[in-house]
């Protein structure tokens, strides 16, 4: 009996590793050259981090919908996540470039922030959506640290400019949640869903 196949509307490596993982056999469906996907990661005004994370990854979902079907792809569902940092109620985006970076790395030194994670499934019948909030605590960091790990690269095209599974885990003083939330896809909450779908764990 094959495996049920779920697309995954996603250009992160890390959610595909997690996915595999779990042994979730999944294809990559991603957004043409039509499609403005940074659109979608607009945020409005006054929006809070975790409204703003399940609002984007259900437009992602939307979008995603409507790409399987333009493509006349074989139907299995679609999973799509967001994640997003949180310093209070500030939003910690991508960095745009190095100061960017060098700002919110600051920011983040020497307290605690909020990585949130939405991830929602839908097959066109059915949708289901799943939201995980983790905790993370930075020690102090000096310019000199911040610095070098702007001149790796590592911050650019993360959430909140680091990625848990790269040297900034030398400064993780304390985490509360889900590990593989902060990487990207929380497995607890993303199998759950997918138990929905007819997957198995």
């Amino acid at each position: 009996m094959n495996a049920p196949l779920l697309y995954l509307a996603s250009q992160s490596p890390r959610r595909r590793q997690l996915l595999d993982q779990l042994g979730v056999r999944h294809e990559l469906l991603l957004p043409g050259d039509d499609e403005d996907a940074e659109a979608l990661e607009a945020v409005h005004a006054g929006e809070l981090p975790e409204a703003y994370c399940a609002r984007v990854t259900a437009a992602k979902l939307d979008a995603a919908l409507a790409r399987r079907a333009a493509r006349g792809l074989t139907p299995a569902p679609i999973l799509c996540a967001d994640t997003t940092v949180a310093v209070e109620d500030l939003i910690l985006g991508k960095p745009e470039d190095e100061a960017d970076a060098r700002r919110i790395l600051a920011l983040l030194s020497g307290r605690s922030h909020r990585v949130i994670t939405a991830v929602a499934v839908a097959d066109g019948r059915h949708r289901a959506q799943a939201l995980n909030v983790s905790h993370v605590e930075f020690a102090p960091l000096s310019a000199a640290q911040i610095d070098r790990y702007v001149a790796s690269r590592e911050p650019f095209g993360k959430a909140g400019a680091y990625a848990i599974q790269s040297q900034a885990a030398a400064w993780i003083v304390n985490i509360a949640g889900s590990y593989s939330g902060i990487m990207g896809l929380p497995l607890f909450e993303t199998a759950g869903l997918l138990e929905k779908f007819g997957f198995e764990f």
